[in-house]
């Protein structure tokens, strides 16, 4: 057995070091007792213990303990004394002592929050507390001023209130940006927490007018189960300018940390609601600059853009990677999740597991995908520069936007313009060139800008009052193209075809169309393409095109080659754009007839028939079609029938409802007040204009005109009633329908079943323009009377006077007293200033009529 050894006697300097606490070496703490001494019952093996330092070697540095340093710890009085102000002198009642534990339990809870120690770990361990002191940020108190009674109790606190659980950087901080460029300044970790407490805050507290503008939208995305939850940039720039900011400049990055804390926020209020939706994605709406594509450059590359245009192709739904996962098919491992971005392609050089070079295989059972479609959207028609063609880009919809648009369409998207590489680019031009996208965020419709969801409650206040107006039909055909003199039964018929009639599935095998179909024929110069141009810009869905300028698969649909599936795929004419809308034809007598007639079908049943390159499908084209068309040698006339002043067959004829002759007329009173209303049409049209400053011979008035913006509010609300047919005299009708028969014997347009359904479509769009849910006496008659002009107008001019006779009874039963009134007198005036013209007479300027001539007139 070894034999024990005597322990060593301290040195001198040890004994100096004990009995002087401030000298140097000492390693107590000043605040604390000298802990005790066990060194007399320590035995210490010999061999342990290294007596011998002399090579060590001893470099001069700085003298830490100076001669002086005593003077440090000399008393001063003045010193000592604390300031009254800040020292709390009150009385407090005593806690109880479950409160103070409470209390207590919390504030450990708060300190060792986010560090794994409690209160008493840093007691016990000093260099531990101290370095987590230096390590902990200082949270910054909200100054907030509360009543006493509001503050909550012990055990009653929200964790919905708690909006500091994030730590990182305040707002200050986060504006200081200490990198290159912000999207290096996002990677910061503690960047990230800061603006993920930031937006935290946004979303919970942001409020306007006193209300909470994002926890209702909360409730309703999870009742309605949604995966968008739209956020205005406005507010955000109002009240985080710092998240706007980078947003605008770094969107991918800033959209990541969005989604995830929305998600976290939704997750927290409705826990089972990832089992519907995994996650949720920030809509970014509101953005205040609007670009067109031609605006977009290299200095827009990866930032948030808005753009508008219209829906030209739309590809199928493909999965897209997400997060990827590889087997080695050496050792069998699963490697990854990687994340996988549009921007590169994940290659793996070597297996984690066996070290080897591969070959590695996709793993589809872990791997996760994603939605993915691609759109092509090109420059609205009326955002083109002069001579310009028009520009496209490819747009890409992930997710919820899946199918949100289809062709036709005219959007708004809000997105991040990025690039990618194109190998069929460089091969092509010889030199390094990426091709740009558009990686949607929020897309926003044309037509849903006035949708009836999209109005509010002031919105319908407005219209069901406007509705209530007795005189509500007459104002809104004033209202069809104000800057166009007359033409009264051309706009009563367009304004008819926008409200339309109600379409009906019978047993859901045989479908009646709704819309009201419109062909306007007439003489050169007399506003035929200007009442297209003004529905264009009423009507919520419309498209225009030109007869000349449209070829059969333009109007229907045609069959290509798609570039990225090399499959044969479908793209629509403009029959299938305007579904649910407006195809406006111009110059309707040019089109070939090969051409027209492949619209045959789609005017009465409303769809497209394809059957090419293998590809058998059926197209929608649920849509009004208004046509404007010149007659034969340039002017029509009245000696020959309809049929004989223009170069269309009887079988397109017929699919139209309404036929409107648009007659030149000479006629010296007429003339003279439209050359007025042109001239003075022109003189309102001055931006420098005053009203006070001209006496106009025609007065307008315009306080019957009803604004085009309310107008297509009216139209949109209207179409979702849908009228019954109710109060009909089937014994008038049926009456009528066959002495029509008859007289379309003698010539004319040939009258079939078909015109007895225009009278039923008018009959119900007459009494949605009323906002009526069913139809009355009064629709029946105004259709019967539209359908008469329309027939009248299509006859000889002899014969075209006799039937207004023989039918004057079904005419003036459309008509009111005081129209029928004011017609009779236009007419007297008129003959008097004949007379006056044909007498030399010299003209006062006033056609004097007495009410005995009236009376006699009327009852003639």
């Amino acid at each position: 057995m070894a034999e024990r050894k005597r322990p060593r006697e301290p040195s001198p300097e040890a004994e100096d070091r004990n009995q002087n606490p401030y000298s140097p070496g000492s390693y107590l703490n000043l605040t604390s007792p000298p802990p005790p001494s066990d060194t007399d019952d320590i035995e210490v093996e010999e061999n342990l213990i290294e007596d011998d330092i002399t090579d060590v070697s001893e470099e001069d540095g700085e003298n830490l303990y100076p001669s002086d340093f005593e003077r440090d710890y000399e008393e001063r009085p003045e010193l000592d004394k604390y300031d009254s102000d800040n020292i709390d002198d009150e009385n407090h009642e005593e806690l109880d002592i479950s409160i103070r534990r409470n209390l207590e339990k919390m504030m450990d809870e708060r300190d060792a929050r986010g560090t794994g120690h409690t209160a008493t770990d840093y007691l016990l361990d000093t260099s531990n507390y101290l370095q987590e002191k230096t390590k902990r940020r200082r949270r910054k108190v909200p100054e907030v001023i509360q009543q006493q009674d509001d503050v909550p109790q012990i055990g009653e606190f929200d964790e919905e209130s708690d909006d500091d659980d994030y730590e990182g950087m305040n707002n200050d901080e986060l504006t200081d940006v200490k990198a290159t460029s912000v999207s290096e300044w996002i990677k910061n970790p503690a960047v990230q927490k800061g603006i993920m407490r930031q937006f935290r805050n946004f979303i919970r507290k942001y409020t306007k007018d006193g209300k909470s503008v994002y926890w209702p939208q909360i409730e309703e995305l999870t009742k309605d189960q949604l995966q968008s939850l739209e956020v205005s940039y406005m507010h955000l720039e109002s009240d985080k300018p710092v998240l706007a900011r980078f947003l605008k400049k770094s969107p991918v990055e800033i959209l990541q940390i969005f989604d995830e804390v929305a998600t976290d926020v939704i997750l927290k209020k409705h826990p089972h609601y990832e089992e519907l939706n995994k996650e949720i994605h920030v809509r970014i709406t509101s953005y205040p600059i609007l670009y067109t594509l031609r605006d977009l450059r290299h200095t827009h590359l990866n930032t948030l853009v808005r753009v508008s245009g219209v829906v030209t192709r739309r590809t199928g739904v493909f999965p897209q990677l997400k997060f990827v996962k590889y087997n080695c098919l050496k050792c069998g491992g699963v490697l990854g999740p990687y994340t996988q971005d549009i921007q590169s392609e994940i290659k793996l050089n070597h297996c984690s597991y066996c070290q080897s070079k591969g070959p590695f295989s996709l793993n589809t059972e872990q791997t996760m995908y994603s939605d993915y479609q691609k759109i092509t959207m090109q420059e609205t028609p009326g955002t083109i520069p002069a001579g310009r063609l028009p520009r496209h880009r490819e747009v890409i919809l992930l997710c919820d936007l899946i199918d949100s648009v289809k062709p036709g369409d005219e959007i708004e998207i809000t997105g991040i313009y990025r690039n990618n590489f194109d190998v069929s680019l460089n091969i092509k031009n010889g030199f390094p060139v990426f091709a740009t996208v558009i990686e949607a965020n929020y897309i926003v419709k044309r037509e849903d800008l006035f949708s009836t969801y999209k109005m509010t409650d002031e919105d319908r206040e407005q219209l069901k009052k406007l509705a209530e107006d007795p005189k509500i039909a007459q104002k809104i055909y004033k209202s069809i193209a104000p800057s166009i003199y007359g033409h009264e039964d051309i706009k009563r018929a367009i304004a008819l075809s926008l409200f339309g009639g109600v379409s009906k599935n019978i047993q859901d095998k045989h479908r009646l169309r709704g819309d009201i179909n419109i062909l306007m024929l007439g003489d050169p110069g007399t506003a035929k393409s200007q009442f297209l141009k003004y529905v264009e810009k009423t009507a919520s869905r419309a498209v225009y095109t030109s007869g000349r300028g449209s070829s059969s698969v333009g109007l229907t649909a045609s069959v290509k080659k798609d570039t990225i599936t090399r499959e044969w795929t479908l793209e629509g004419g403009a029959f299938v754009l305007a579904d649910n809308g407006v195809c406006l034809i111009d110059e309707f007598d040019k089109m070939e007839d090969k051409d027209r007639v492949s619209i045959h079908e789609a005017m009465e049943q409303q769809t497209i028939s394809i059957s090419k390159a293998g590809i058998n499908s059926t197209l929608n084209a649920r849509c009004a079609v208004i046509a404007a068309a010149n007659p034969i040698g340039g002017r029509y006339n009245t000696s020959k029938p309809f049929s004989d002043n223009v170069e269309l067959t009887e079988p397109i004829l017929s699919r139209f409802d309404v036929l409107c002759v648009v007659k030149d007329t000479v006629d010296p009173t007429i003339d003279e007040i439209l050359a007025n209303f042109v001239v003075e049409s022109h003189v309102r049209s001055h931006p420098d204009f005053k009203d006070e400053d001209y006496d106009f011979f025609v007065q307008q008035d315009n306080r019957s005109v009803i604004p085009q913006d309310l107008l297509r509010k009216y139209i949109i609300y209207a179409k979702q009633i849908k009228p019954q047919l109710t109060n009909l005299d089937e014994h008038m009708i049926s009456d009528l329908y066959s002495k029509l028969r008859r007289e379309a014997q003698n010539g004319g347009i040939p009258i079939t079943v078909r015109y007895l359904e225009s009278m039923l479509r008018l009959a119900e769009a007459h009494a949605r323009m009323h906002l009526r849910n069913y139809t009355n006496k009064t629709d029946v008659e105004i259709a019967i009377d539209v359908v008469l002009q329309s027939f009248f107008d299509s006859q000889k001019f002899s014969i075209s006077n006799r039937l207004k006779r023989q039918f004057a009874k079904y005419i003036n039963k459309a008509k009111e007293e005081s129209e029928l009134l004011i017609h009779i007198l236009n007419d007297m005036v008129r003959e008097k200033v004949q007379l006056q013209k044909a007498s030399n007479v010299h003209r006062t300027g006033n056609i004097h009529i007495s009410v005995s001539e009236l009376i006699e007139q009327v009852s003639i």
